[in-house]
């Protein structure tokens, strides 16, 4: 007997694209994005971290603001490249932001040379940025300061106007450091989040160290982590991939998406370069087409939680019109139910 995906978690992520004259618009677009994800019944809502592009450079900034805009739906990062950041001051400001939002944050990293770091780093750290620990370790740093152990000895206080207090992390945010993802691509970096305690990301991009296909590569992951993971701990799996229904877009669109979809076909046809990166194909159709592909995929079996991926630099009116065929046609298929008390229950 077949097992199929019963997805129980549905968010999306997106890019936040703007347009380098007008920042501002673009950025009002996602945030109203944010808002209408909700609204539909979305259990969670994701926004990628980018340098030197047309996107959001600082995620717990952005997330901020949107804890505003939203009052129910989670809040995360996909993902925070950790090398260009102080480990106790983003700990500061994920921990503020997760604060404002009524403990919805969920932040997502990753480890290694980050992107563009060779235009970059310099403006970033003193010195030469190679030197520089840029690896898994900086991660459990920031782990380390958001349980918010008190510093110096016992009777370490500080003084304030008005206040004497035992010095730590301020706001201290309990959940948080139990909200912490990792985003995995690689057989090393899965058994390293399951080790850490961290929640696991994989998404649309794998590295094919043990095998040439994209399903295959990625099972393999997520049976890792499954099997290294604290069982005594909830952890979470959360599954992306690119999904373009086409059933309620007009002509010229369903047009785009097509060529859209058929501009990046070509690199999921095997292991792309040295390090022989896998890709999974975009889903782009009828939701029925859709829901063919999602019902044969293995990965899915292997968790509940679901993420749309979107695609980079289409228009707000576009994500909409994706997210809400995804939320009425697609994913009721494959068992999810929009949260309670939202418009589309």
């Amino acid at each position: 007997m077949t097992t199929r995906p019963a997805v129980a978690t549905l968010s999306f992520l997106t890019p936040g694209n703007y347009a380098d004259h007008d920042p501002a618009t673009g950025l009002e677009d996602t945030l109203q994005l944010f808002e209408y994800g909700e609204s539909l019944g979305f259990d969670g809502a994701w926004i990628r971290q980018r340098h030197l592009e047309h996107g959001v450079g600082s995620a717990a900034v952005f997330l901020a603001a949107a804890g505003q805009r939203t009052r129910r739906i989670e809040l995360g990062t996909a993902v925070i490249p950790i090398g260009y950041e102080s480990p106790f001051r983003l700990a500061e400001d994920l921990s503020m932001a997760d604060a404002l939002s009524g403990g919805r944050l969920q932040p997502g990293f990753s480890a290694g040379t980050p992107p563009h770091a060779e235009l970059m780093g310099h403006l970033v750290f003193d010195g030469d940025w190679r030197d520089y620990d840029l690896s898994y370790g900086r991660i459990e740093r920031l782990v380390q300061n958001l349980r918010g152990d008190y510093l110096g000895a016992e009777d370490t206080v500080i003084h304030s106007p008005g206040n004497t207090q035992r010095p730590r992390l301020q706001p201290h945010s309990p959940g948080l450091v139990d909200r912490l993802w990792y985003g995995g691509a690689s057989t090393r970096s899965v058994q390293w989040a399951a080790r850490a305690g961290l929640n696991l990301l994989t998404g649309n991009i794998v590295f094919g160290d043990r095998a040439d296909d994209f399903a295959t590569a990625q099972s393999l992951l997520v049976d890792d982590y499954r099997d290294l993971v604290d069982p005594a701990r909830p952890a979470r799996v959360a599954i992306g991939r690119v999904i373009v229904p086409t059933d309620s877009a007009d002509a010229p669109t369903r047009e785009r998406y097509r060529r859209y979809a058929e501009s990046r076909h070509e690199r999921t046809l095997g292991p792309q370069g040295e390090r022989r990166v896998l890709f999974a194909p975009d889903l782009v159709g009828t939701a029925e087409q859709i829901l063919d592909r999602l019902h044969a995929d293995p990965v899915l079996t292997r968790t509940t939680e679901l993420r749309l991926e979107l695609p980079y630099e289409f228009h707000r009116e576009e994500y909409e019109q994706i997210l809400r065929d995804t939320v009425e046609l697609v994913a009721p298929e494959l068992g999810w139910k929009p949260a309670a008390g939202d418009a589309a229950a």
